[in-house]
């Protein structure tokens, strides 16, 4: 069966066919997904549809682009929520997804907004026990000092849609991060990309779409799902010389120990 580590069903792309398509991800083999939450409202969102599907679960977190949702009432709630479900072994597996993204944030007052949140988003994730779904973009030695400074291998996570050096994933793999890996390898010009998967063990690749973004080839363009997963793998499994069944089997396995799932 195919892990989706990083999905965003909830988006309103899914809204006129979604229930057909999650039926339909069963029949294709897409036997888990997360549905991370980019902010309060798909946070929320994100936990509906987990508690709707079974083979759906939630990441609940506030994106760095959306940090202005955040204040102290809001964050005040994302801690009970995600105390809550760990209390009560919901179906909450991380803190999500959370980080630096300096792609449009130039202005340092912004910043360090960003740095803000991210590091009181980390401290929950250590209070809590559960892993964090890490974005960067743009902001690879920032993200990669405040996690140093944090001992995030003490918390533990993936890098999600993983697009720096092969030099900085040995930093995050060091730490004993895994690198979240989805429809961009596919593309030609990604390079650095296809060379960083070359060089992670794969005991530390996860499978992930981020749809209904980031679709790869040959459908690139369209809106994504997990059932382009299967191009993917087949990409995994040229550039380590491996059958795209032990790409499945082993991601599958890694999905799970990424969140801290025992069956």
């Amino acid at each position: 069966m195919i892990f989706d580590t990083h999905a965003h069903y909830d988006s309103r792309k899914f809204n006129e066919d979604r229930e057909e398509l999650m039926n339909q991800l069963v029949q294709e083999g897409i036997g888990r997904i997360v549905d991370i939450g980019a902010d309060i409202e798909s946070t929320r969102k994100a936990m509906e549809l987990a508690k709707k599907y079974d083979f759906v679960y939630a990441a609940a977190g506030v994106h760095p682009s959306e940090v202005d949702c955040l204040d102290e009432r809001s964050f005040q709630w994302l801690t009970w929520t995600v105390e809550q479900s760990v209390e009560e072994k919901g179906k909450i597996v991380a803190v999500g997804e959370i980080g630096l993204d300096y792609y449009w944030e130039k202005d340092d007052d912004r910043r360090n907004r960003q740095k803000y949140w991210f590091e009181c988003q980390m401290e929950l994730a250590r209070s809590t026990g559960l892993p964090v779904v890490i974005h960067s973009r743009e902001a690879a030695k920032d993200t990669w000092d405040m996690m140093k400074g944090l001992k995030c291998e003490d918390i533990g996570g993936v890098i999600h849609c993983y697009s720096y050096s092969v030099e900085m994933a040995k930093n995050y793999l060091e730490k004993g991060f895994y690198l979240g890996i989805g429809g961009v390898v596919t593309y030609k010009n990604a390079r650095v990309l296809k060379e960083v998967v070359q060089y992670a063990p794969m005991d530390r690749i996860v499978l992930e779409t981020d749809c209904p973004y980031l679709t790869p080839e040959p459908n690139r363009g369209k809106r994504n799902s997990s059932l382009n997963l299967p191009y993917v793998i087949e990409t995994i499994a040229q550039l380590k010389g491996i059958s795209k069944d032990e790409v499945e089997a082993v991601t599958w396995e890694n999905g799970m120990k990424l969140y801290h799932m025992d069956k």
